[in-house]
């Protein structure tokens, strides 16, 4: 009986922290693509290609992070997007340590851990079955 209501506790805080990281990957990604001149890092306004991909990559992580899941089509796209998460975060705090901004990276790697977090527990403790 516990082991059920650890696993619905479980299964209820990675939906939280699904629909928060989906809720700021596509802040960001619709901020990089509607309105990057009003964004406050330096990087925005001095590569407005890597804007548009980076915003774009980030409405894919929001939208693959939680809509597989909810949807209950191919759930298993939801561990795929947090994968991809990792990646982007990864590389977004390389790109900050490359400009000397490695103190901006504490929040890439909180993203990173969610991310892993989401993998852990919806690949090995709290699946999503299909429908």
């Amino acid at each position: 009986m516990a082991k059920q209501i650890n696993k619905e506790v479980l299964n209820v805080i990675l939906w939280i922290v699904q629909v928060l990281l989906t809720c700021i990957f596509t802040w960001a990604g619709v901020m990089k693509l509607l309105q990057p001149d009003e964004l406050p890092w330096l990087w925005v306004k001095e590569d407005p290609g890597l804007v548009t991909v980076s915003g774009i990559a980030d409405l894919i992580a929001g939208i693959g992070l939680t809509v597989p899941s909810l949807l209950r089509i191919k759930p298993q796209l939801t561990i795929y997007a947090a994968y991809g998460t990792i990646a982007l975060m990864i590389s977004a705090s390389v790109f900050h340590m490359m400009r000397g901004e490695g103190n901006q990276i504490g929040f890439n790697m909180f993203m990173l851990v969610a991310a892993i977090f989401i993998i852990w527990g919806r690949r090995r403790k709290a699946r999503i079955g299909p429908k």
